[in-house]
Formats: C-alpha cells, sequence, structure tokens
C-alpha cells in the first residue's frame, strides 16, 4: 500500500484494556494511524447493549411484556438463539415522557479515563505525537431502537439524546480540542435505510439525516468529526448485505450538503465477498466536502491480504 494512505480504526478492539489497544494499535500501525480509541472494552464491550443498566436503573421504566411489542420476535430472530435479547424497555403506566431525564450515560467518564491513560503514552512516545484521541458514540438512534419499546421510541428519544449531548459535552470540556476525535455510529439506521430493521417514524430516510446533522452540528469546533455508516458485524458478518452503496453514497451526500462544518471522515463497509463492479459503482455520484476523508471497510478478519486487495483493486475502479 501507498505510504500516504492511512488506516482508520472505527471502533471496538478485542484486546484486555484501553492500554493494551493504545499500545497494540500504535505500535503495529505507527504513523499510519491518525486517530486511536480505546476499544470499547470492559463494560462497553457489546456495544449499545452494555446502555441496558440505564434503562434498568430508571425509576420510569420498566420491562415490557412481549404482547405489546409485535415485532420482539423478528428481532430476537435477527439476533439469534446465541444471542438472544432481554424485552424492551417500556415507560412505566403514568409515566410523564416529558418529565423523562436520564443521568450519566457512562460515555464521558469512560472516555476521560481512557485519554488519561492515551495522554501518558503519548509523552511516553508510545502514541505519535500527531494522533488524535478518538471517541466512537452510538447514535442515539441506535440506542433508542434498541432498547425501548416501538410504539414509545419517539418519546423517550429526545431525553436519552440530550443526556448523550450532554455526555459529549462533559468529555469535550476535559480533553483538548485538538486532542479529540468524535465518531458517530450509524449502524441501526442504515439497516433501517436498506430493510434490515423495522421504521418507528415517517420518512424515515429525512428523519436520520436530519438527526445525524444535529449530532454532528453539535461537535465543537476544532474537535475532528467522523461518520461510520455500517451494516453491523456480528461474527464477522453483516446484519443484512447491502445491494451496493447506493444507500451509504446518498446518505453521505446529504451529511455534506447540509451540515454546516467540516465533516473530517466517513466510512463506509464492503462485504466480503464484494469485489465487483456493482458494488462500487455508487460511488461515482459521491459528492464529499473537500477535507472530507473517505474510508472503505476493505479489511476482513477472514480472508486477509489477499481478499483487501482484491477489494480495493474494485474499488480504485470508482475513486
Amino acid at each position: 500500500m501507498a505510504p500516504q494512505r492511512d488506516i482508520l480504526i472505527v471502533g471496538s478492539v478485542p484486546l484486555a484494556d484501553a492500554q493494551a489497544v493504545f499500545r497494540g494499535i500504535a505500535g503495529a500501525l505507527g504513523e499510519r494511524v491518525h486517530r486511536i480509541p480505546d476499544g470499547e472494552t470492559g463494560a462497553r464491550i457489546n456495544w449499545i447493549e452494555s446502555q441496558s443498566p440505564v434503562f434498568d436503573g430508571h425509576p420510569m421504566f420498566e420491562l415490557a411484556r412481549q404482547d405489546e411489542a409485535k415485532d420482539f420476535d423478528w428481532r430476537n430472530r435477527q439476533a439469534g438463539e446465541k444471542w438472544k435479547l432481554k424485552p424492551w424497555h417500556a415507560l412505566k403506566p403514568g409515566a410523564d415522557a416529558g418529565k423523562l431525564a436520564f443521568g450519566p450515560l457512562g460515555y464521558a467518564q469512560a472516555a476521560i479515563e481512557s485519554f488519561g491513560i492515551f495522554s501518558r503514552l503519548k509523552s511516553e512516545k508510545v502514541i505519535p505525537a500527531a494522533c488524535r484521541f478518538q471517541v466512537s458514540l452510538p447514535t442515539p438512534y441506535n440506542v433508542i431502537d434498541q432498547r425501548i419499546v416501538p410504539a414509545q421510541r419517539l418519546l423517550v428519544e429526545p431525553a436519552y439524546e440530550r443526556r448523550m449531548l450532554q455526555d459529549l459535552d462533559e468529555m469535550a470540556a476535559a480533553i483538548p480540542a485538538q486532542e479529540l476525535a468524535i465518531q458517530w455510529d450509524t449502524a441501526h439506521e442504515i439497516q433501517n435505510l436498506d430493510g434490515g430493521r423495522l421504521h418507528w417514524f415517517d420518512n424515515p430516510e429525512q428523519g436520520i439525516i436530519e438527526r445525524l446533522v444535529r449530532l454532528g452540528a453539535h461537535i465543537p469546533r476544532g474537535v475532528e468529526l467522523g461518520y461510520h455508516l455500517c451494516y453491523g458485524d456480528f461474527a464477522h458478518k453483516h446484519f443484512i448485505e447491502p445491494k451496493d452503496m447506493g444507500t451509504l453514497v446518498r446518505l453521505a451526500n446529504a451529511l455534506a450538503a447540509n451540515l454546516k462544518r467540516r465533516i473530517d471522515w466517513i466510512h463506509m463497509p464492503v462485504p466480503i465477498n464484494r469485489h465487483d463492479d456493482a458494488y462500487f459503482a455508487p460511488l461515482r455520484a459521491l459528492k464529499l466536502q473537500p477535507a472530507t476523508r473517505l474510508y472503505l471497510g476493505l479489511i476482513h478478519f477472514t480472508d486477509g491480504v489477499e481478499g483487501s486487495r482484491r477489494r480495493l483493486a474494485a474499488a480504485r475502479n470508482f475513486m
């Protein structure tokens, strides 16, 4: 690969803790990585399921009865028996959603603690001086879609989003802007738009774009911003396989056109078996901001270097 190419680590890393992740990535990739996440280790290892205790311990929520959620069985078929998910949460009868508020979600505390380790390793020259600390956050849409009974999602979402942005503000106040990069992870949104999940509001594409623009606009100036457009990854497979990159390109173009601040990067996945022109052809219509870096998910654990080269060769025809 050419020396000018850098590598994006999107988020989760299966190592013991943040220090192991920082050392492992910096040691392996050096100057080739511009941002390093903490790997979402420990309590965050199972991505958005780690938010379940936020609702378990909240006095306004209870576990929904199965008959309150018509698509509950569909949801667990998607997850599979080995990873069967517990019932959604629902507001208790009589609870006033207008008074709903959440305490800390854990993201700010985790980021601040991990940055302390990151900063120390940078001072020890383990991490390159120009590298930023990356915080990969699930959009509120993902958590609400996973945890709340469908009929109440629009009621609960505003309060959860407010708290998520408060967590973000806390980490931005504690971490220097020039050291910080925020990535919004958008798995459920992409799956929704391509038919892999059920809609829960009208005009889903418009609503998803509005949400992603709002979240991006909240990132302070000087902090880098990225979007990880994602079809999910479970046992090294996407939850659904995209027909092509059309949905990804359409969404990226909308973000570029509507967001008034710089987008530093966008990541788009490439399924393991796609090295054909048909998958990459929509890239011809991509219209990113000049400063936005495009990363493609070319590397898969199960077919190594040769598979990555096949996908890269195909992508080059359209870039």
